[in-house]
């Protein structure tokens, strides 16, 4: 005869899994991109990589924005390099706009620090 200890729980615990940001965005059906990584060559400092994570739902939305690829990685890709072109462009135009980082130095020639 088998006699059970009344203080020992009989429920085993469950693991609880929290889930990712993208496991929630996408349960929600909202488009979610994120940097996973960066990589920089130190030879070259000025070159690097990105790896970067993305749902369906964020496709999505770069589809119905105009973006076009073979894959899904082809229009992520697309939208990334844009991103960086905005903001190269914006931080040139700010420096441009900024007197006191421009110094004429005659003859149409400008100095930008």
């Amino acid at each position: 005869m088998k006699f059970s200890n009344p203080f020992k729980s009989r429920k085993k615990k469950q693991e609880v899994k929290k889930k990712s940001a993208k496991e929630l965005a996408t349960e929600r059906k909202e488009p979610w991109v994120s940097i996973l990584d960066m990589d920089i060559n130190y030879e070259d400092i000025a070159s690097g990589s990105f790896e970067l994570d993305w749902n369906d739902y964020f496709v999505t939305r770069l589809l119905k924005a105009g973006y076009k690829g073979k894959t899904d990685a082809d229009i992520v890709d697309q939208w990334f390099q844009q991103v960086c072109r905005n903001v190269a462009l914006e931080t040139y135009e700010q420096e441009m706009a900024d007197p006191e980082r421009r110094k004429d130095l005659g003859d149409g020639k400008v100095e930008i620090s």
